[in-house]
């Protein structure tokens, strides 16, 4: 195993102490938690909570700024933050107004933040949850009941985050990610597995001229393995699936994100968004925003996802509306 690394029991501490030297303008740190706050929070709005296991970054303290998240609380690698580290964060965030947690649909998380929610409510905090499953690719995993969450879980940052921003009551923010939850959907795919720094070794192995359909972002196997094929091949074969789990005609509007999963070149994820782009357009779909990049990644893996998101007049409004954080800037 090569890793730029001290020791693996400290990987997680030292990154986060990293992360905030390099943003203090965006964020600081609880002191003695694994809990990423807003460095200059805003008092009069709903506050958004969510995190899971490091290895995703810039997932999730990477979102926590002006526009998206108020707090990001990161579990051990691929591993759910325990509750009483998600409950501090949640006192910490909370101005009266309320507190919606945003999880991923995999069972540590979703046990951990409700016990934590349920903590915090026990103290008098208005606190609300949704539980994101974009995923495609499989109904149940090694890790979930029902679909899995994963790059997907941007978009609900991003517009949750906004119409928390304006002024939006609880109620109001949870709806919205809700219907944000309702309409995206998302697949990927990878030409390695990744090396969890604890463990040494990739947690599958691919065969040189091999890839694997439908990971997840835990270095689970997807759900099937074939040969390598074009970046056109493998994104008609992610978008297909997409496109049976989502209702899409022409002149809808889309916004698309191009994920890549730690170790894909922006070359090769720009060629992939290339298709991506073809595709939809071919179909009728304007595409109203694009991002390609690292947004929700899998230490080390090579490959990548794909996610659509279906927009209507409210989405849209939101989508394009200011953030400003360490891994997403706009204006």
């Amino acid at each position: 195993m090569k890793k730029i690394i001290n020791k693996p029991e400290n990987v997680v501490d030292e990154m986060l102490n990293g992360f905030v030297k390099a943003y203090p303008q965006y964020v600081k740190r609880l002191e003695n938690l694994n809990v990423i706050v807003r460095s200059n929070p805003k008092t009069d709005k709903v506050a958004l909570v969510s995190g899971g296991g490091s290895g995703h970054e810039p997932s999730h303290a990477g979102f926590v700024g002006e526009g998206m998240l108020d707090a990001a609380v990161a579990g051990e690698v691929f591993t759910s933050p325990t509750p009483d580290q998600v409950y501090e964060a949640i006192k910490a965030v909370d101005n009266g107004n309320g507190v919606l947690l945003v999880i991923k649909n995999y069972t540590g998380d979703v046990m951990n933040f409700e016990m934590a929610s349920d903590m915090a409510k026990e103290e008098g905090i208005k606190v609300e949850q949704v539980i994101v499953n974009d995923d495609v690719a499989v109904e149940d995993s090694t890790y979930t009941t029902g679909r899995r969450g994963i790059a997907g879980t941007i978009f609900i940052h991003k517009i949750a985050g906004a119409k928390a921003e304006m002024g939006g009551s609880l109620n109001e923010v949870k709806e919205v990610a809700e219907k944000v939850i309702k309409n995206v959907k998302s697949m990927g795919m990878a030409l390695t597995s990744c090396t969890l720094p604890a463990v040494g070794k990739p947690s599958f192995n691919l065969g040189e001229n091999e890839m694997e359909i439908g990971i997840g972002i835990h270095g689970e196997p997807g759900t099937h393995r074939d040969q390598v094929k074009s970046a056109n091949e493998i994104v008609d074969e992610l978008l297909k699936r997409i496109f049976d789990n989502i209702e899409l005609k022409n002149g809808d509007e889309v916004a698309v994100m191009v994920n890549g999963m730690g170790a894909t070149p922006l070359m090769e994820l720009n060629i992939a968004n290339l298709r991506v782009n073809d595709v939809l357009v071919d179909k009728g779909i304007k595409i109203v925003r694009t991002y390609v990049g690292n947004y929700m990644t899998s230490l080390d893996m090579a490959g990548f996802s794909i996610t659509i998101l279906k927009l209507d007049d409210e989405l849209k409004e939101l989508l394009l509306y200011k953030a400003n954080t360490p891994a997403f800037v706009q204006i």
